[in-house]
């Protein structure tokens, strides 16, 4: 009933007006400029939360579209820096052209992220559609064999083959390997992915276990009691926690801006009640902040892709006093 619901809930949504899904998406994201996404960042550090930025926008159609998202995500750097902010970066590879041409869009993406380890900042390739995991995963590694070790990646619960990439880059990083773990917003292939619910979360958990024993830095983004819950037991068979130093003797270095080998992400505007409960309790808590022009394809892309968000969606709009941001 739940899941017709929210599919209801998006169809009806994505063909509401243009200023109704901006209406709806106000809440996860933060508006169309850096000064925007920089005001809602100074409010929210007020609760104890950092973040990582993201400029939406994602696969372009020509190369020179990419140099749009080089200056904007520079313009951005200095942005953070100038206010203090306690941020780092999330980037789209295809938006600096990796699928058109591999070779220009890694030296696209080397650039930023050389840029922003000018300034110790931190830079995260978003994962994207199964069509760029490998040539996403084979960057993170490039990078860090020309000595920038400022960058890692994210890796989706539901690939059937993300277990075996936690291995790969174990090989090939060791414990210098830097994850950000979520369930996947994309609805992948039943061939390649977990489709039910408690499979992508058994699947989730498997994956952060194995992080977490790698001695790699595990960032867990995730809006469901079932992963939290056992990450924190996770979490606490290893001795790790609040206000203590990480303790496995495999762990990475640690790193500016970073929690004690882990940390707590959340979207913006999603489960704000539960974010302030983990902060409150001392974890590290990094909120996602999309902003930019592309608010819209952002939003509607969201909802396809991901109709349980429709719930959410209509519980904003008739409960909004039940999850503040």
């Amino acid at each position: 009933m739940a899941g017709w619901f929210s599919r209801l809930v998006v169809a009806m949504t994505i063909r509401m007006p243009k200023w109704f899904v901006g209406w709806v998406s106000r809440r996860y994201v933060a508006g169309n400029t850096i000064p925007e996404a920089i005001k809602v960042m100074q409010r929210l550090s007020k609760e104890n939360a950092c973040f990582t930025v993201d400029v939406l926008g994602e696969e372009i159609s020509t190369m020179d579209e990419a140099q749009y998202f080089f200056d904007e995500y520079s313009n951005l750097i200095e942005a953070i820096i100038e206010h203090d902010i306690d941020s780092d970066l999330s980037i789209k590879p295809t938006a600096f052209g990796l699928l058109i041409d591999p070779e220009k869009g890694y030296t696209n993406i080397k650039n930023l992220v050389k840029l922003a380890a000018q300034h110790d900042m931190f830079v995260r390739l978003d994962m994207e559609d199964h069509r760029v995991t490998q040539a996403t995963i084979d960057c993170v590694v490039e990078l860090h064999g020309e000595g920038l070790s400022n960058v890692g990646t994210v890796y989706q619960g539901r690939l059937f083959r993300t277990l075996d990439d936690i291995d790969y880059l174990e090989q090939k990083l060791g414990p210098a390997a830097d994850y950000r773990i979520c369930k996947g917003i994309y609805l992948e292939p039943e061939d390649i992915a977990h489709t039910g619910y408690s499979e992508i979360v058994t699947a989730t958990n498997a994956s952060i276990d194995k992080m977490l024993a790698a001695g790699a830095y595990c960032a867990v983004a995730s809006h469901d009691k079932p992963v939290i819950d056992h990450t924190l037991s996770a979490l606490e068979s290893y001795g790790m926690g609040p206000g203590k130093l990480d303790p496995r003797k495999n762990a990475g270095p640690s790193r500016n801006g970073k929690g004690p080998g882990y940390e707590f992400q959340m979207l913006l505007g999603v489960r704000g009640p539960l974010r302030r409960k983990l902060a409150a309790a001392g974890h590290k808590t990094r909120v996602y902040v999309p902003y930019g022009e592309k608010w819209y394809e952002y939003s509607i892309r969201r909802l396809q892709e991901n109709p349980t968000v429709g719930a959410q969606v209509a519980k904003a709009f008739l409960m909004p006093w039940t999850n503040r941001p």
